[in-house]
């Protein structure tokens, strides 16, 4: 039975939780945690984990962890030699061995390392054997054991950190030897294949065939493709994969997106390519994906907009909307600042937003979109004279950068105070405004610009907004000279 530590604080007393596999609840003071050792800023009286599991009367049965092990033999410079310096992935266990050259055929408590290639494993005696624990690098999932005889070194990586730790704890007891028969250990037997294997790190699945339909996606998988099963909908044993970094669910039918797809905090690359998506969740937007998200594949789906708050994945650096529906870009899609490759291409797309002239990419193509010809001379007026209380105060909340949020403002309010639209003097405009389209040569905002259409343009039409006759006018003066 495996166990690890979570600190809860009480009304009354700090406690530590001890949460085992089988779901046993223990509650623990610190005080009781000497025996790990493993917390050097912690001075609480000798008493061990052992006395905790005693009073519990509940059994352990054999320890495990899994991780890489280098075994080092200590004598071998003696004798001019080294070692290999490269470590097994293995199982090491804690748990009864029985000597037949003990009286009685007693049993020992031992320590048993299984690899690929020896499942049968080596055993080490614990009880008084162990010379010294190294934990400096213990939060790194590293340490090393120490034994006395034989005079070998057990050195322990890419282990959980959690599991290492109650394996020293456990490993420390064994060593001490006093009580431990009060802890019910299970005998030493050898590991299967599948526990010393390898950790699966890819997974690519290209027919229906080949889906596992009885089986889970193994839980270690950082990068899994699941491309040409006609899926309608996304697996939700996909999403128990914690450490995965890469999705690629090309080519399938799904509609709609799970927002717990959000709880995937290691995600740095989502394909969606040629499904039949139609929207893309708000609630994503919101999701962990904000912090681990850089690359975005939604191209050849049935996408007509994507949300407001689409511009919180700030660290999306590659972005694919080609052969869409999209009637809009992002209206804040200048916040994407760290986007570098943008590819919108065959949609239908009239204009850009005028944030698009914030966005510093190395690549751009927007090829085949239903642009509309520019006309500076022909705006839409939306002015409201006199400014209405509503336009004066968002203004003012806007230029002087005063906090809002739906516990202060409602919700649509908020909203519209989000979608403010910003004069070329830089002051803000809500519903009062001048609209025109201006022509943005792409190279402005992108080194790499692959051509708008046939004729080899590589203009587009984007939106301006102006707050007052003033400032069209100004525009307008300027507009006139450079087309004398």
């Amino acid at each position: 039975m495996q166990f690890f530590m979570s600190a809860k604080e009480t009304e009354h007393t700090n406690y530590f939780i001890l949460e085992s596999r089988n779901d046993i609840f223990w509650n623990v003071s610190p005080f009781e945690l000497e025996a790990t050792e493993l917390y050097p800023s912690w001075h609480y009286p000798k008493t061990g984990l052992h006395q905790i599991l005693k009073h519990q009367e509940l059994p352990l049965n054999t320890m495990k962890l899994q991780c890489e092990v280098e075994v080092i033999n200590r004598m071998l410079p003696t004798f001019g030699m080294r070692n290999r310096g490269r470590g097994n992935r293995a199982v090491l266990s804690v748990g009864k061995h029985h000597e037949r050259s003990i009286k009685n055929n007693s049993a020992t408590v031992h320590l048993l390392i299984c690899t690929l290639k020896d499942k049968a494993g080596c055993k080490y005696k614990l009880k008084e054997n162990i010379e010294q624990f190294f934990t400096k690098f213990v939060e790194e999932g590293k340490a090393t054991i120490r034994l006395k005889e034989p005079a070998v070194d057990v050195c322990l990586s890419k282990a959980d950190v959690n599991n290492l730790k109650n394996f020293l704890s456990t490993l420390r007891l064994a060593h001490r030897g006093s009580e431990i028969e009060t802890i019910s250990l299970s005998t030493l037997a050898p590991v299967k294949t599948t526990e010393v294997e390898k950790p699966k790190a890819k997974m690519v699945i290209t027919s229906r065939k080949d889906y596992p339909l009885t089986t889970n996606f193994p839980y270690s998988l950082e990068f899994l493709q699941v491309s040409y099963c006609k899926l309608a909908r996304v697996d939700m044993r996909m999403l128990c994969l914690r450490k995965l970094r890469k999705l690629d669910l090309s080519n399938n039918h799904i509609r709609k997106l799970p927002a717990t797809i959000g709880d995937l905090a290691c995600l740095s690359e989502l394909v969606l390519h040629n499904n039949h998506l139609e929207t893309f969740s708000v609630t994503l937007c919101s999701s962990t994906l904000q912090k681990s998200l850089q690359f975005l594949d939604l191209s050849h789906n049935r996408l007509r907009a994507l949300p407001v708050q689409f511009c919180q994945l700030q660290e999306l650096i590659h972005l694919k909307l080609d052969d869409n529906e999209l009637l809009q870009l992002p209206y804040r899609i200048g916040r994407l600042t760290k986007l570098r490759f943008l590819t919108a291409a065959r949609n239908k797309l009239p204009y850009l937003p005028c944030d698009f002239q914030k966005l510093c990419l190395e690549n751009v193509d927007l090829f085949g979109n239903l642009f509309e010809q520019p006309n500076p001379l022909a705006p839409t007026i939306q002015l409201q004279i006199p400014m209405t209380l509503l336009e004066m105060a968002a203004r003012a909340t806007v230029n002087y950068r005063i906090a809002y949020g739906p516990h202060m403002l409602p919700a649509h309010l908020c909203q519209d105070l989000d979608l403010t639209k910003t004069c070329l003097c830089r002051r803000p405009c809500l519903n009062s405004f001048i609209q025109v389209v201006v022509n943005l040569n792409l190279h402005q905002v992108s080194h790499t610009v692959v051509l708008v259409d046939n004729m080899g343009g590589t203009e587009a039409p984007v939106l301006c907004y102006f707050c007052s006759l003033t400032c069209y006018s100004e525009f307008l003066d300027k507009y006139q000279q450079r087309n004398r």
